[in-house]
């Protein structure tokens, strides 16, 4: 796998790979695994490496024009939290945890789950879309390369024109938040 690398990318490429070899179980399995689609998916993405401190070795963290996702580790999953998951169209409902706020969202993975492998890469390219719009000033939209549409990832809506532009909760995710156990 090659990376772009940022100032500290390398030191922190370093850290993901240390931690992929000290976890040695399913979880590291499973980082490594993701780490991959990841860099399929962005092959511009960065990793750094983030908020090391005395009872933490730190969190790995890719980046493109912003923060994309973390990839922390627990006993019972792999939790991949999404800067920006509550803007994020997810028909395949990857999304699977931190569900009630209104700028993350996250997905676990339990020992011997697998994610459909497409949907997750589009998540990650819709990521890192919506960070690339946010950063030129635009909302996060992106164009149907066959139609000449545009797709409002926070609405849904298609169109053009302030009219498109709506509310961060669309109906479905709006009652889908609310069935949250």
């Amino acid at each position: 796998m090659t990376t772009k690398r940022a100032p500290n990318s390398a030191a922190a490429s370093k850290n993901i790979t240390k931690r992929i070899q000290e976890l040695g179980d399913w979880r590291g399995k499973t980082l490594a695994w993701v780490r991959q689609l990841i860099h399929d998916a962005d092959p511009e993405i960065q990793e750094e490496w983030k908020w090391a401190k005395q009872s933490s070795a730190g969190t790995p963290v890719w980046y493109h024009d912003g923060g994309v996702c973390t990839g922390e580790t627990y006993k019972q999953v792999v939790k991949l939290t999404f800067y920006r998951g509550a803007s994020l169209q997810d028909p395949q409902r990857l999304f699977n945890s931190s569900l009630e706020g209104n700028t993350r969202r996250a997905i676990d993975i339990r020992e011997g789950q697998k994610l459909n492998e497409a949907a997750f890469k589009e998540l990650i390219r819709s990521a890192v879309a919506a960070n690339s719009a946010a950063r030129a000033g635009a909302h996060p939209r992106t164009s149907s390369k066959d139609s000449g549409d545009t797709h409002d990832h926070l609405s849904g809506r298609q169109g053009t024109g302030p009219g498109a532009l709506g509310s961060a909760l669309t109906p479905a995710r709006s009652a889908r938040i609310s069935r949250v156990p």
